[in-house]
């Protein structure tokens, strides 16, 4: 894939007549691709409306070095992904959007040296808005350390790229 195509391999003036958004080759040349690439992101799973991306524990990503605790920007931008992802994964096609809110609510700190693991669902779908909603867990999916509800506005596809 060169730099001038997009996930579909194709020119990125505009995606084919057609097109279905692949969740797992998306999230994966996703995350090996800018701040996402950095963190280290990967893939994780996927349904019908929804993804799980991961956040390997690295020492660098660590907020205060005594405790050993991810920093929260990264488990945010974790959960900013996972959800925007969950929109196209539901639409079934790649499209440019907007995050208008996205609240996250902490539970409680991340386990020192575990993965963190981002569950987002894209739970309802308007003509210009997605819902969206996900959890972060280190394990447990009944013990998470953070909850996100937020929404993004929905963009045409039309003219999203520079020829």
């Amino acid at each position: 894939m060169s730099k001038d195509e997009n996930v579909a391999g194709v020119p990125n003036t505009s995606l084919p007549e057609g097109f279905v958004f692949d969740p797992e080759r998306g999230a994966r040349w996703f995350t090996r691709h800018g701040h996402t690439g950095f963190l280290g992101m990967e893939y994780h799973d996927h349904g019908a409306d929804w993804i799980e991306l991961a956040l390997p524990w690295r020492e660098d990503l660590v907020g205060v070095e005594e405790t050993g605790v991810l920093a929260s920007g990264p488990i945010i931008s974790l959960l900013d992904n996972a959800t925007s992802m969950s929109v196209w994964t539901r639409q079934g096609t790649f499209n440019p959007q907007v995050t208008l809110d996205l609240r996250i609510d902490y539970v409680r700190a991340a386990t020192p040296g575990k993965t963190v693991i981002a569950r987002a669902e894209c739970y309802q779908v308007r003509r210009s808005m997605a819902f969206v909603r996900g959890i972060a867990h280190d394990g447990d999916a009944s013990d998470p350390v953070a909850h996100t509800a937020g929404i993004f506005m929905l963009v045409s596809s039309e003219g999203w790229a520079k020829p």
